[in-house]
């Protein structure tokens, strides 16, 4: 086992149908032939007589590889919304993104109602300066309509040269109008790390993905911080709109704040190599792009200074993986909106030399043994993005909307919590409309012409509430009662022993692990 544990890297990844899913990749796609279950003999037949008759009678000639490729994708898209078959295209997309280099516009999407949904834009892209905002649909490209068209087929219309233009016709919920954007495409080189100071003694990161880069990124970040400001009294990290990335980078990040050798994630699933405990050590969070340890050199400040971690709706995966570390080990306070609730883990096995099979194999935990799956990291407080609240919350999707998305096996009753979340979500958006209704055009001019807040920026509401909280100061609590509800009655956590899986040796990164990020993800 040790050796196939060699060939194995974990990483969380991309929005595939909605968020950056956590994978882990695996040299091979083989498995021990005792493992294997009798086929189904009856249903392939069908299968095998199905695809014979569309062969004979389709309207016009089927390409065999395009038909089978088609069948294999559907099957396995069935299954969860992080399960997808990648062929050779989506393949090298997944191993571009987490290089912080490829082609596009810069968008993180996902599919709704047969359009095509914008998680988010990504910071300093040609969509993020064009004014895309994280729920916009996109109907059209390039005055095709898009409904019909598969997440892949629209990432395809939307890539294309650097220097090239495309229009998207954008319907905005939050202001109920459609209107086109031409954006021009870039080569994206994302900068997963940010840094300045708020204040003399305090300090702001954000981390908008988990890169290859990240851990040694947030390393020099750090020892300028520690250079500018001897005297730190607090940190704030933002994770907002980060919808993941590799989950070696997750643990570094987590690792430059808790103390050595704690736990940060562990995974649990039905075969042996699914069953993993990961600790902040070296061999947890070492990958190709740096041969010694970033974080050896710290500075001891940041083990112990006060932190607050900012979460929203689009804090995904790996971000989940971090804040839920840092919550549990009782490090941070998390401030700001529950996260998005992605608690699961796909393993990309390469299946030829240029397609692979990404497939949900684990659910992962936090320190405390807790699932997120559906759920997320609630806030220990709430606060809203805006200082007169955040009404278009209700618009906002998150894991637990998907219609086939995992159970979450520690609660037994989250149908019936399903049930209330989309009952309350139905009555805000009534009152939405009905407070809309009532808007004068100039107020519904002014909503237009709102522009997204600036993470970081002296504008930034949430943030200033978190430095707040570091000072000393009053914060203002959201004014959602939902938020603030689920703030209350967050689940109880400690640092007490993971989840009950048998540890192991930990996962060398530095080796195998690819790159990844769901294709539908990629260059847009």
């Amino acid at each position: 086992m040790r050796k196939n544990l060699k060939n194995i890297g974990l990483i969380a990844a991309g929005l595939a149908t909605g968020v950056f899913a956590t994978l882990q990749l695996s040299a091979s796609a083989q498995q021990p032939a005792s493992a294997a279950a009798p086929l189904p003999l009856d249903q392939l037949r069908l299968f095998a007589e199905v695809f014979g008759q569309i062969k004979h009678e389709y309207v016009e000639p089927v390409d065999d590889k395009k038909l089978l490729t088609a069948a294999i994708k559907g099957m396995v898209s069935s299954l969860d919304p992080h399960s997808s078959y990648l062929d050779k295209t989506d393949y090298e997309e997944l191993q571009e993104q987490t290089k912080g280099r490829f082609a596009g516009l810069g968008i993180e999407i996902s599919s709704e109602d047969g359009l095509i949904k914008v998680i988010s834009p990504i910071e300093d892209t040609p969509a993020f300066r064009a004014g895309i905002r994280p729920g916009d649909l996109i109907t059209r490209i390039n005055d095709k309509p898009v409904r019909g068209m598969t997440l892949d087929q629209a990432v395809k219309q939307m890539r294309g040269e650097p220097g090239t233009k495309v229009t998207l016709t954008i319907f905005r919920k939050t202001d109920d109008r459609t209107f086109p954007l031409t954006v021009t495409r870039a080569v994206i080189k994302v900068q997963s790390v940010k840094m300045k100071i708020l204040a003399p003694g305090y300090a702001y990161v954000r981390i908008t993905s988990f890169q290859e880069r990240t851990t040694p990124d947030l390393a020099a970040k750090l020892q300028d911080i520690a250079r500018q400001q001897p005297n730190l009294k607090g940190l704030v990290l933002d994770l907002r709109n980060n919808g993941g990335g590799l989950l070696q980078s997750a643990v570094g990040v987590a690792g430059a704040f808790l103390p050595p050798n704690s736990v940060v994630v562990s995974t649990n699933g039905q075969i042996p190599d699914s069953k993993q405990v990961y600790r902040d050590t070296y061999d947890n969070y070492r990958l190709q792009s740096f041969d010694s340890d970033p974080l050896k050199d710290e500075a001891p400040i940041f083990k112990t200074v006060p932190m607050v971690v900012l979460t929203n709706a689009y804090s995904a995966s790996a971000s989940e993986i971090v804040a839920g570390a840092l919550q549990d080990q009782h490090r941070a306070l998390i401030v700001g909106k529950t996260t998005f609730g992605k608690g699961s883990v796909q393993t990309v096995r390469p299946m030829t030399a240029d397609t692979a099979l990404r497939l949900t194999t684990a659910y992962y935990y936090t320190p405390s043994g807790r699932s997120i799956q559906n759920k997320g990291i609630r806030p220990d407080i709430a606060v809203d993005q805006y200082a007169e609240g955040d009404p278009d919350d209700a618009l906002v999707t998150r894991e637990v909307d998907y219609s086939n998305h995992l159970a979450n096996t520690q609660d037994p009753n989250e149908k019936k919590e399903a049930e209330k979340r989309e009952q309350d979500r139905m009555d805000q958006l009534r009152q939405l409309e009905e407070q809309n209704d009532k808007k004068t055009p100039e107020q519904r001019q002014k909503d237009r012409e709102r522009k997204p807040v600036e993470f970081g920026s002296a504008d930034d509401f949430m943030l200033q509430q978190a430095l707040n909280k570091l000072e000393g100061k009053p914060v203002q609590e959201s004014k959602s009662l939902t938020e603030r509800r689920l703030a209350q009655n967050k689940p109880a956590t400690s640092a007490s022993a993971p989840v009950a899986v048998k540890p192991t040796q930990p996962v060398p990164g530095a080796s195998n692990t690819a790159p990844a990020s769901a294709p539908a993800t990629q260059g847009k």
